[in-house]
């Protein structure tokens, strides 16, 4: 019998992809940090393979083992009530199986949601063959009815990265979107793009919800205003975390001054907001 739960987390998160009215989703990367977007009342949390493979001192592209991501994904999910959707790249593996595979673990580690890229450093970096990409999303959905789950599969192609014509890339990105939804994913994803032109003509191509990655170029009311459904940051939290942390010790080290700590959060506060 499929987890009531997980069951009412995934119909949560599916039912607020809605155009026009984007999901807007800051992507964590440990239990605290999830701790802290929930606490700001998003309604889902994403979670960020860059941030976790970088907060475990390895490089994002599937460097970081399936189990650490796994567990990761585990915690977070974990430290909030709110529904959470899982960046776990290309699947750890090419084949469907693989795909299959990983929905099952990670509904089992509370997680009702995930995106699959449609290529791999890991594999060379190359599309993955389109009807290869088809059966790996329509694995994906197999394994969530099989456990009886509406586990929410985002789509997503690399097709805008990896083809350098524009043009081209925006075709194959369209034909691999629209056969990803027709082979079971819920939305479809696609960044490295932040052009409302482009975002806007994908709106009108993609015969479903939109998920374009929010950059300091566009807000999110004029992404709303386009017509995309979803919204996320990718590693932009992490990196700016990061960034601050660099400023901090070269401040410390240069001026031997901690004006940094001014800007930290309360101690009190977090401790409250962690024992939640």
């Amino acid at each position: 019998m499929a987890d009531k739960r997980l069951v009412e987390k995934a119909e949560r998160l599916r039912a607020v992809h809605v155009p026009g009215r984007p999901l807007v989703l800051p992507n964590a990367w440990d239990a605290g940090s999830a701790k802290i977007i929930a606490a700001e009342g998003f309604p889902a949390i994403a979670t960020t393979s860059a941030g976790i493979a970088f907060s475990y001192g390895v490089p994002d592209g599937e460097a970081i083992s399936r189990a650490d991501m796994l567990h990761a994904s585990r915690r977070i999910a974990a430290a909030v009530s709110v529904p959470v959707t899982a960046d776990v790249e290309a699947g750890y593996g090419p084949d469907p199986e693989a795909v299959g595979h990983m929905v099952m673990e990670l509904l089992g580690a509370g997680v009702v949601g995930a995106n699959f890229e449609d290529s791999s450093d890991a594999s060379g970096g190359a599309l993955f063959d389109l009807e290869l990409a088809k059966e790996r999303i329509a694995a994906g959905r197999k394994a969530a009815k099989d456990a009886g789950v509406p586990f929410v599969i985002n789509g997503r192609t690399d097709a805008l990265m990896r083809i350098k014509d524009k043009e081209a890339a925006f075709a194959e990105a369209v034909k691999r979107l629209n056969a990803y939804r027709k082979a079971g994913a819920d939305c479809l994803f696609a960044p490295f793009t932040a052009d409302p032109g482009v975002i806007g003509r994908l709106v009108k191509a993609v015969d479903g919800p939109l998920n374009i990655i929010l950059q300091p170029t566009i807000t999110v009311a004029e992404m709303a205003e386009l017509g995309v459904a979803r919204i996320s940051l990718g590693g932009h939290l992490y990196r700016a975390s990061l960034a601050v942390a660099r400023r901090a010790a070269r401040e410390l080290k240069e001026q031997g001054t901690a004006t940094f700590a001014r800007e930290g959060l309360d101690y009190g506060e977090l401790q409250k907001l962690m024992a939640r």
